[in-house]
């Protein structure tokens, strides 16, 4: 179990910023099986909720993968970026600390919605997730 600031692509890759040697990310060495859930945190108890639950498969980003990952994570927090490429001294420390993290991919094979506002309380709909196959 782990929070996580998260960036995705338009055809639903997560990539999220971890430190390898953590616990869960030593998990995902031996076990890449993950459940994501996705919610506003500051929703209130009693309102029309919403939010999803993904299923899948982890790895380390590596190569090009991970190059996608750092791109899009700092479109998505431009912070994140700002410090990778600061020139401050705070900034660099900062960099140092987070270079010795990596990216992180999850591939969902399924997603689990809920949208009360939309198909009403406690309606779940559960989709498999296709995923087109690279061209050669």
């Amino acid at each position: 179990i782990n929070t996580a600031y998260f960036c995705y692509s338009s055809d639903l890759e997560l990539s999220f910023l971890s430190d390898p040697s953590s616990l869960h990310c030593g998990n995902l060495t031996t076990n890449p099986s993950m459940g994501v859930a996705v919610f506003s945190s500051s929703q209130k108890w009693g309102n029309a909720d919403r939010g999803m639950q993904l299923f899948g498969r982890c790895h380390q980003a590596r190569g090009r993968q991970a190059e996608k990952a750092e791109h899009r994570y700092g479109r998505r927090f431009p912070l994140y970026a700002k410090v990778m490429a600061g020139m401050s001294r705070e900034e660099q420390l900062q960099a140092s600390q987070l270079r010795s993290y990596r990216f992180y991919r999850f591939l969902p094979r399924s997603v689990k919605i809920l949208d009360e506002r939309a198909f009403g309380g406690g309606v779940f709909v559960v989709a498999s997730v296709r995923r087109r196959r690279p061209s050669k």
